[in-house]
């Protein structure tokens, strides 16, 4: 026990890499290899998951159908592979919001759906009139409550809950598609060939952008997806971890973790030092992952062993950002910069 205690502090508490004399890295290669080998490869397995997913919920709607609720998994963990990643095309008539719609503070999610359910709402018979609907009522998010919330489930009648059912699956793959196709059709080329009259005029201003997604991918993965459920010590807060309802909230950590390594892995390529630590950090992440395997809703957060194993997830999660922020950012000549996770 001792042992792994020393060997904890010791992955934690190390100090930065070595200062080794700087080279300049390759921007333009970096920008490519993350645009062709990890954004567009991830977006498209969540255009064919979704459509799955789609064809599924139209073969058979009914919320206890295995198929269904398999394609449902399949098609978050692909989301999952890119929910880091959410500028230009996700933010276009806010795809990423429409994929997915949480933490939802408010609990505007059942509300929105037991609206459409209870007026048996037209809106969802085109996929034009749906696009229109609030983003709390749609996707992954929304699909949960359908799916998996008894409350929602039991409510209105058969053939509505069928019809809503099929209308947010289809729209999960439309917004898909329509990412993908805006990356394979101009906005990957953007990053990779930045010009003066671009969204990025530099491969510095392009790898910048993709290093922050990787920041901050880490920081929602470790503040948001664990300290929500984390709460206090005095007040724990369970019920509030991501996609409890279809217990998926582990998986979605491990899922994120693992695309996150890859971008990390793609970011660190020409300084192998960095590489060998992220290997080594994101092995205690996938480790303690597999040790919380039977907890995974995050329930023991509600006593000290159950909260301490999340914690100690959160403080892997945390070395990684670490390594992100204090070494890889210098080295790559970038920043992370303010995002919306720091802070008012």
């Amino acid at each position: 026990m001792f042992k792994r205690f020393a060997f904890i502090c010791a992955a934690l508490c190390a100090p930065p890499l070595m200062a080794q004399e700087a080279q300049p890295v390759d921007q333009h290669a970096l920008v490519q290899a993350a645009v062709k080998e990890h954004i567009v490869p991830g977006f498209e397995r969540l255009a064919t998951a979704t459509e799955t997913l789609h064809l599924a919920a139209q073969a058979d709607c009914l919320s206890t159908s295995v198929t269904l609720r398999a394609a449902y998994h399949d098609a978050f963990d692909a989301w999952m592979g890119v929910s880091h990643l959410r500028f230009g095309p996700s933010e276009v008539d806010d795809r990423g919001f429409a994929l997915a719609f949480w933490p939802d503070t408010k609990g505007f999610t059942p509300k929105a759906l037991s609206r459409l359910i209870g007026a048996e709402d037209p809106v969802i018979n085109t996929a034009e009139d749906f696009a229109h609907v609030s983003v709390a009522g749609r996707g992954f998010f929304g699909l949960e409550y359908l799916l998996f919330d008894d409350p929602i489930r039991q409510m209105g009648t058969p053939v509505y809950q069928c019809a809503l059912v099929q209308r947010v699956a289809a729209d999960i793959a439309l917004q898909a598609n329509a990412i993908l196709i805006d990356w394979q059709s101009g906005y990957g080329d953007t990053m990779m060939f930045p010009s003066e009259d671009g969204p990025f005029q530099t491969s510095q201003e392009a790898l910048q952008t993709i290093f922050k997604t990787l920041d901050a991918g880490l920081q929602f993965d470790a503040d948001v997806r664990l300290g929500r459920p984390l709460g206090t010590f005095d007040k724990p807060r369970p019920t509030r971890a991501e996609a409890r309802r279809s217990e998926r909230s582990l998986r979605n950590v491990a899922a994120s973790s693992i695309a996150l390594e890859e971008l990390a892995a793609i970011l660190a390529t020409q300084t192998p030092a960095l590489d060998e630590a992220y290997g080594a950090a994101f092995g205690l992440v996938h480790g303690q992952v597999a040790d919380l395997e039977d907890d995974p809703v995050f329930a023991g957060v509600r006593d000290i062993q159950g909260r301490l194993r999340v914690e100690i997830l959160q403080q892997y999660l945390n070395r990684v950002r670490e390594i992100t922020t204090l070494e890889l950012g210098p080295a790559l000549g970038v920043t992370g910069g303010f995002n919306a996770l720091d802070g008012d």
